[in-house]
C-alpha cells in the first residue's frame, strides 16, 4: 500500500464517507488527483496542507458544493454510507441536509436567531410549531449557544458576536440532523476565546456525528482531530491517526510540512 492510499486503521470499520480514485477539475485545471480516502464515523478528520493543495475542493466535493461553479467536472466516486453522492437520481437538497457545511466566515441570514435555525426544517419537512420550537432549542443547545441567546431568539442574528454567529451557523446545520458536518476553516476569523469554544463544541459533537475540518492551523488539527489527512498539490500524500501523523509520519513531505520547513 502506497502512502497516497494509506488510510487510518479505524477507517476500515465502515467509513461514513469514502472517495475512490476521485479527481476534480476546474475547467482545464486539475485540482484533485485520484484521491482514495476513508473518513470514519463519529470522529473528527482534519484535512491539512498548504494553500491551493485541494483540501477545500475535496471538502466541498462531499456535498457537491463545487457544482455551483461553471465548468467543473470529476471522475471517480464519492460515497456517503456506501451510496455514490454523484450517482443518478441523487437528490442534492437531501444530500446537503445529510452533509451540513459551515464556512470560513460566519454567514447567518439577516433574520432572527430563531428563523436562522428553523430555516432548513421549515423547508425540508412538515413540522409542527411545537416540534419546531423544540428542535430550535435542541440545535442551539447542541451548538452550545442556547444559554446565550434564549432571550434573544427574535433578535436579528447579525447582532451576535462573531463567535456566536459561527456557532449559530453550526446550529443551523445541526437542525437538519446531518450525518456529517463539514467545516472549512471555521475558526480562522475568530479570536482565541471564540476559537476555543468552537473546538470544545466539535469535541462534544463527535459522539453524535462525523466531522471533517479543513484547517491551516496545525496546532488546531493536533488538538481536535482523531485522524489527519495531508494534501499536497492536489494529491493525498498520507493519512493516519493524528498522534502518529504529528509524531511519526511516514512521508518526508508530511514531516517537512508539519515541522514548518514549507507551507
Amino acid at each position: 500500500m502506497t502512502p497516497e492510499t494509506m488510510v487510518a486503521p479505524n477507517a476500515a470499520e465502515t467509513p461514513v464517507v469514502e472517495s475512490k480514485k476521485f479527481s476534480f477539475w476546474y475547467g482545464e485545471k486539475q485540482a484533485l488527483y485520484e484521491i482514495d480516502l476513508s473518513i470514519p464515523a463519529k470522529a473528527i478528520t482534519a484535512l491539512i496542507g498548504p494553500s491551493g493543495c485541494g483540501k477545500s475542493t475535496f471538502l466541498r466535493a462531499i456535498n457537491r458544493m463545487n457544482e455551483t461553479i461553471p465548468g467543473v467536472r470529476r471522475e471517480g466516486s464519492m460515497l456517503l454510507s456506501g451510496d455514490d453522492v454523484y450517482g443518478q437520481g441523487t437528490d442534492v437538497v437531501e444530500l446537503r441536509t445529510k452533509v451540513g457545511m459551515v464556512f470560513q466566515r460566519s454567514n447567518p441570514f439577516p433574520r432572527s436567531v430563531y428563523d436562522n435555525v428553523a430555516y432548513g426544517p421549515r423547508i425540508n419537512r412538515n413540522i409542527s410549531r411545537r416540534d419546531l420550537d423544540a428542535l430550535v432549542e435542541l440545535s442551539l443547545r447542541r451548538a452550545a449557544l442556547w444559554d446565550e441567546v434564549k432571550d434573544r431568539l427574535r433578535s436579528n442574528a447579525l447582532g451576535l458576536s462573531g463567535g456566536q454567529q459561527q456557532r449559530l451557523c453550526i446550529a443551523r446545520a445541526l437542525a437538519n440532523e446531518p450525518q456529517v458536518l463539514l467545516l472549512d476553516e471555521p475558526a480562522s476569523a475568530l479570536d482565541p476565546v471564540a476559537t476555543q469554544r468552537i473546538e470544545e463544541l466539535l469535541f462534544e459533537l463527535k459522539s453524535e456525528l462525523s466531522i471533517v475540518i479543513v484547517t491551516h492551523n496545525l496546532q488546531q488539527a493536533g488538538r481536535v482531530s482523531d485522524t489527519t489527512a495531508f494534501f499536497y498539490l492536489g494529491r493525498l500524500v498520507e493519512t493516519g491517526p493524528t498522534n502518529m501523523m504529528f509524531t511519526n509520519p511516514r512521508e518526508d513531505r508530511t514531516e517537512a510540512y508539519i515541522t514548518g520547513r514549507f507551507g
